[in-house]
């Protein structure tokens, strides 16, 4: 399976860590096809996983998901901590 993302990104004010320059609001469109899982989303991704890569990124997802809606509450007061 290859692995395909293109796109471009604008930056926004507060950019985010690792370089990420855009927070997509829509979610992808996934689908099993032919023994693989196709991710179809936002900014022209457009990747084939195998189950175990998909299985391994969507719990990568949900936990940095988890994360990020904790970044944003503490965005809300002050004194965050650093």
């Amino acid at each position: 399976m290859f692995a395909r993302a293109v796109g471009t990104a604008h930056p926004l004010e507060g950019s985010g860590q690792h370089g990420c320059k855009q927070a997509l609001q829509r979610p992808s469109q996934v689908k099993a096809k032919d023994g693989a899982v196709a991710v179809h989303g936002p900014d022209e991704v457009d990747v084939d996983m195998t189950p175990e890569a998909a299985e391994e990124t969507a719990e990568r997802l949900t936990d940095e998901a988890v994360k990020a809606r904790g970044q944003r509450r503490l965005m809300r007061f002050r004194h965050r901590p650093e």
